[in-house]
């Protein structure tokens, strides 16, 4: 991959068909697109590691892997507990998961062409209750769904508490209603709460930052230096005594205490603000093996034995951020506790392993905003 950093930015989809597994989709909320078929996460494996109830689908972002034949095509699905209480701390997974699976180009789910650009012909494809394969789908989250509905035996849960929701939201009713063969009582409704708003992520590089105006002075401390030529405010600036002379009448152990605070926090959340300013709606930043991730704090960032080498053996390395402003478009604000966070970032196996099919589990860190970030957002 190239060292450049791409941008990813939430919008609403074009069609419900482009971000259909076949489309190989980048897509926030709604259910998932699983790529390959074969070995999904089971319901054990997307429970918050909290709170231990079912992790809603957050998102997922298709990377493939230039040159690497194995990994043709390639996505990564993160994954988010719904419980704001269980966001309280930062660090590693808790509240969220993250997931990689990667097919080679000619595979038994997918042609060898690329997807079609147009919408298929004919009515609007309705999200499937199963896979090809033939495995069942939970009706409320997509995910995997080993339990199934009692009565009609067709409609899948990955678990009670989602049978239990689906059971409230209508299919008490339609249960048992359908004719032979009629397969209504297993329709998958579009949305429902459990479900975070869905959009298509797009993808775009990051211009690069300009320099500096060079056209603006400084002195040896890399304060501005006076060019007004405008005889009344030069004498104001002198009446004033500039602000050389007002940082002067500080007492020095403040202002050096200040200054280390700067180091210290504040600069690092600045600086931070400065990198997104000129595309502040940005909800990922990718950039796998190249630039590091930018942080919102200088708390909680991960030493290297912080982050678990992958079960091959190898290490693992930063390949994309999940951004703050992604959390304007969840619709996760209450008057209470909302779920937060001030960045997620994902490291994943620097090999790419994965010989088979399954999915296989990566690391995520959540960072959160100190408290002088806040006070001087």
């Amino acid at each position: 991959m190239a060292a450049g950093v791409e941008l990813g930015f939430a919008a609403e989809p074009a069609g419900a068909w482009r971000l259909r597994s076949p489309h190989f989709p980048s897509k926030v909320g709604g259910r998932p697109a699983w790529l390959g078929e074969a070995g999904l996460p089971g319901p054990s494996a997307l429970r918050c590691a909290r709170c231990r109830q079912p992790s809603a689908f957050l998102l997922q972002l298709y990377a493939p892997l230039p040159g690497r034949p194995d990994a043709f095509h390639r996505t990564l699905f993160v994954f988010a507990c719904r419980g704001a209480a269980c966001y309280r701390q930062p660090g590693p997974r808790g509240p969220l998961c993250v997931f990689r699976n990667q097919l080679p180009r000619r595979n038994d789910t997918y042609p060898e062409e690329p997807p079609a650009e147009e919408p298929p012909p004919g009515p609007a494809e309705a999200a499937s209750s199963s896979l090809r394969c033939g495995a069942a789908l939970c009706r409320v989250c997509g995910c995997l769904g080993p339990r199934c509905c009692g009565r009609c035996r067709r409609a899948a849960y990955c678990g009670p508490e989602h049978q239990a929701l689906d059971w409230r939201r209508g299919h008490r009713a339609a249960c048992g209603q359908g004719a032979a063969g009629d397969d209504s009582a297993g329709a998958i409704p579009e949305h429902n709460e459990f479900l975070f708003p869905e959009y298509e992520i797009l993808i775009e590089p990051e211009e690069p930052e300009c320099p500096a105006d060079s056209s603006v002075d400084h002195d040896e401390e890399g304060g501005a230096v006076e060019t007004s030529e405008d005889p009344e405010e030069q004498e104001e600036l002198r009446a004033t005594g500039g602000a050389g002379e007002a940082l002067q009448s500080l007492d020095e152990e403040t202002l050096e205490a200040m200054a280390k605070h700067e180091t210290a926090e504040d600069k690092i959340f600045r600086l931070f603000k400065e990198r997104v300013a000129a595309e502040p709606e940005q909800i990922i930043r990718y950039c796998r093996g190249g630039e590091g991730p930018i942080w919102v704090s200088g708390e909680n960032i991960p030493e290297e034995n912080d982050i678990p080498n992958c079960l091959c053996g190898a290490k693992r390395i930063f390949e994309f951020q999940i951004m703050p402003q992604l959390l304007n478009h969840l619709q996760v604000d209450s008057l209470g506790e909302s779920i937060d966070w001030g960045t997620l970032v994902v490291y994943t196996c620097a090999d790419s392993c994965g010989e088979g099919s399954e999915y296989l589990e990566e690391f995520i860190w959540k960072q959160d905003f100190s408290a002088s970030s806040i006070r001087i957002a």
